[in-house]
């Protein structure tokens, strides 16, 4: 059977926007997803900063044996992109009613 999805993203001409990784980090959308998602299941969505200061994913770790999963430091909570997060939430799920 033929994969029909196959190099699609690999694809030149497709017009997807995307963000960058340091704002998607810095806005608070990494700490959300792992807080929210990744953690509870001792997953974590890394960004990795190289020494000329970009930032890319660099992977997924993979703490699952662990029973309590992955959690935040005390104080590694910030709570100014808890905040940006949540209320660009709740503006799309108005939107989407």
């Amino acid at each position: 059977m033929e994969d029909k999805y196959k190099n699609k993203t690999k694809r030149k001409d497709v017009n997807v926007k995307r963000i960058d990784i340091k704002e998607f980090r810095a806005k608070g959308f990494l700490q959300e997803v792992n807080r929210k998602f990744f953690h509870p299941l001792g997953l974590a969505l890394e960004v990795v900063v190289d020494q000329n200061g970009s930032e890319r994913l660099g992977g997924i770790w993979d703490y699952r044996k662990d029973p309590e999963g992955i959690m935040f430091a005390k104080g590694m909570i910030k709570k100014k992109k808890t905040d940006h997060v949540f209320k660009l939430r709740m503006s799309k799920m108005r939107a989407r009613r």
